[in-house]
């Protein structure tokens, strides 16, 4: 086990177990376990996430930029790892017996590997804000040229026009690319950064390393993932309030899985 304090080149060394389905499933019953028993404490934190997403999705129905609303919750999706940053605290303080209030939620940000995790926070923002500007290409180039005006217009020419159906095609195409380096880049690495003073750079390849050592089981915590968002996002982003929290906690105990510590 690589203590916290060790040198960040140690963290190369680092060794990796091979999951199987049954871990995905442990780790959501988990989640769900810590959310029960956590929720008390940090329940305005999961509030604010679909505060944020409502805000967001009104300023852009109001402002009509309707074809933005689904790349903002897609967006708003590649940033879940970065926004778990406090559940794996809190997660993980759990698991060593300490308190767990909510004053803890942030201790990542003031701790020894804060630069690090920052510097991570900026890569991921980046992906999500290159997400945008692909999203917007397409719609530019696809239905876009047919410039509807208001939600009703812009969701009839979507489903039936030419134009419309090439912006889902691509645009579900680029989604899925962002969504898989999002996977391949954070699925370890945050929680990595939470758990041991490492470089981001080290966390990163650990993660690329798991994920190539877990492909399908990976890949299907992606769809686990996604599928969990999509339902949450459907009452009005209220379901996320729940959903982030659980797969927050969900995705520390399968870095557990996943990273011998």
């Amino acid at each position: 086990m690589i203590s916290a304090s060790s040198h960040v080149s140690q963290n190369l060394s680092v060794k990796l177990r091979t999951i199987g389905v049954s871990d995905l499933h442990w780790a959501l019953r988990e989640g769900w376990r810590d959310f029960l028993d956590l929720r008390g404490d940090i329940i305005f934190a999961g509030i604010i996430y679909p505060v944020v997403a409502l805000v967001a999705a009104y300023y852009a129905l109001n402002q009509n930029l309707v074809p933005l609303v689904f790349p903002l919750a897609a967006g708003f999706s590649l940033m879940g790892p970065l926004l778990a940053i406090g559940f794996y605290e809190l997660a993980r303080r759990r698991e060593k017996g300490l308190d767990v209030g909510w004053s803890h939620f942030l201790d990542p940000l003031r701790g020894p590997s804060r630069w690090q995790i920052l510097g991570l926070a900026a890569g991921i923002t980046l992906l999500a804000v290159g997400w945008m500007a692909v999203a917007g290409a397409i719609y530019d180039h696809t239905l876009g040229l047919l410039r509807p005006v208001g939600t009703a217009e812009f969701v009839t020419q979507m489903f039936t026009t030419p134009e419309g159906w090439r912006m889902i095609i691509f645009g579900n195409l680029a989604g899925l690319g962002f969504a898989i380096v999002t996977l391949m880049v954070a699925v370890v690495s945050f929680p990595m950064l939470v758990d041991r003073q490492v470089h981001a750079s080290d966390a990163v390849e650990t993660s690329f390393r798991a994920t190539l050592k877990n492909p399908l089981v990976i890949a299907r915590w992606g769809v686990y993932v996604a599928v969990i968002l999509a339902i949450a996002c459907i009452p009005a982003f209220l379901g996320l309030a729940i959903a982030l929290p659980v797969l927050g906690y969900a995705s520390w105990h399968l870095y557990t899985r996943i990273v011998e510590r």
